[in-house]
């Protein structure tokens, strides 16, 4: 089917102009609406009304405008069907053949919080998504496009082609358009939803994420693999090899951790598990330094994350060791120039983030998702519960409050043995919380730091004196667990024999 007719009808009017200039040099006439026909006219570009077509002038403020046969027959008319032909010529329709449109902001307005409901409602485009489907709907004889970055690939498979679209292309443009209107949809259904109830877990969970990228591969090179979502709205890739999928899983899981932090600090990841972190009054330099000690093994062919910018010093430290990805909220010009020196490095800034407002989290199960509130519940001094007859000192109660930000990052079984400014060992994944610590100390000795005086964190509770007793063997002289269990008095009384200092958060940091 040759294009002779483009209806454009743009919320978003990025590359517009020059989508509808190449329209308009290929002879199809164009008709638009509203702000859309004043920014073509503007710049040159010849159009006509939505009214002049229908007869009818736009009402409501434009709440209506397209809402109307002539524009909608037109649309869905069946090209070579005789009634269809027949009525077109009855009424004076004139079959349109390109639909171009994209929608209100309604999930931009979400996000930007600080909205009333008016708002919200006048963001809820009806005549857009109607049009979309119309077009979509009738993909064999009308191309519809919604999403701008297409406009460049439709303009040269027309140039390409003496004006027309390929079935394929007709029917790719459908379903990204039927994509795009679902997950309109949904993001509307939800908001509306959760004010009728507290719960924020919606009756049905509708996920609709676009694709950003195909991978080389998943977690192995046998599995294919794709990212969705907007990872890119707070990630910014400055530099190295594309990034894998593994790649993404440690960026995120760095970047939880590191912002968990006020003071300048620094956190080596592999495998999303923290192989040390590090926390300086002043210096990045000092925080990488005190991460790095903490296993000078693991890091190598780590991700290294960072909450305040990189110097250079900083930067020279970490190009000693093979390191797949850096983080930092900002790389000033002359870091960026040395680290880009390596061309296989990834070079990653983070944009801001609130975890709070990251949305829910879930994962995959047979047969259906589980989903739940993302684990972005503080800590609050004021509400640490000290069990044991020895209170914590300053020092230790500083320790123990950094252990417990670096645990709750930790696959479970956790056991994290720390100061309060480094990470001396760390045992994660484990199917006992007795070997959780055994690890932690084992790699502790590994590197030869002494753990007398440290202090160490537990993701969960000790369900048994034994966990205990191997972090007093160790040396660890003040303990922070959740408590909650059935044998906390036992291990209360056990902490109290040794006089080990233990406070209770009653806040559980399972990670599976």
């Amino acid at each position: 089917m040759k294009i002779k007719t483009a209806l454009i009808s743009v919320y978003d009017k990025t590359g517009i102009v020059e989508f509808a200039r190449e329209l308009q040099e290929l002879d199809i006439e164009i008709i638009s609406t509203g702000g859309t026909y004043n920014v073509l006219v503007q710049n040159g570009i010849k159009s006509k009304r939505v009214e002049e077509i229908t007869g009818f002038p736009e009402i409501l403020n434009g709440r209506v405008k397209t809402l109307h046969p002539k524009i909608l027959a037109g649309i869905l008319a069946l090209r070579g069907n005789p009634r269809h032909e027949e009525q077109l010529k009855s009424f004076d329709i004139t079959p349109i053949d390109l639909v171009v449109v994209n929608l209100y902001p309604f999930s931009d307005v979400i996000k930007r919080g600080n909205f009333t409901i008016e708002e919200v409602i006048e963001q809820i485009d009806v005549g857009g998504v109607s049009l979309l489907r119309a077009g979509a709907k009738n993909y064999k004889y009308v191309a519809v496009v919604v999403n701008p970055q297409r406009y460049e690939q439709v303009i040269k498979e027309l140039k390409s082609s003496g004006g027309e679209l390929s079935e394929k292309t007709r029917i790719m443009l459908a379903v990204e358009a039927f994509k795009h209107t679902s997950n309109y949809d949904a993001t509307i259904a939800n908001f509306f939803a959760s004010q009728l109830t507290e719960d924020v877990l919606p009756e049905i969970f509708h996920l609709s994420l676009g694709k950003v990228k195909n991978l080389r591969y998943g977690e192995n090179p046998h599995q294919r693999s794709a990212l969705y979502g907007d990872f890119f709205n707070y990630f910014e890739h400055l530099h190295g090899k594309e990034l894998s999928y593994n790649n993404i899983l440690d960026i995120s899981s760095a970047t939880e951790l590191v912002i968990e932090f006020d003071k300048p600090a620094c956190a080596i990841v592999k495998h999303t598990n923290p192989c040390g972190v590090g926390v300086d009054d002043k210096s990045v330099l000092e925080a990488f330094k005190k991460a790095f000690a903490t296993d000078t093994v693991s890091p190598f062919g780590g991700i290294i994350a960072f909450n305040r910018p990189i110097d250079l010093k900083t930067a020279m430290a970490i190009d000693e060791i093979f390191t797949e990805v850096i983080i930092a909220p900002e790389f000033p010009p002359d870091v960026l120039n040395f680290l880009m020196r390596k061309k296989n490095r990834r070079l990653i800034r983070y944009k801001d983030i609130n975890l709070k407002k990251v949305g829910l989290d879930f994962k995959r199960v047979i047969g259906g998702v589980l989903v739940q509130e993302f684990d972005s519940i503080d800590l609050e001094p004021m509400n640490l519960r000290v069990v044991t007859r020895r209170k914590p000192t300053v020092d230790e109660m500083e320790a123990l409050i950094f252990a417990w930000k670096v645990v709750k990052h930790v696959k479970s079984n956790a056991i994290v043995y720390a100061k309060k400014d480094r990470t001396l060992g760390i045992g994660a994944g484990q199917m006992s919380r007795v070997d959780a610590s055994k690890v932690a100390i084992m790699k502790a000795r590994e590197m030869g730091h002494d753990l007398r005086g440290s202090v160490v964190a537990s993701d969960a509770f000790f369900p048994f004196p034994d966990g205990l007793i191997e972090a007093i063997k160790a040396g660890a002289t003040a303990v922070i667990q959740p408590g909650g269990s059935i044998k906390d008095d036992e291990i209360i009384k056990t902490a109290d024999e040794y006089n080990i200092a233990m406070v209770f958060t009653g806040i559980r940091h399972f990670k599976h």
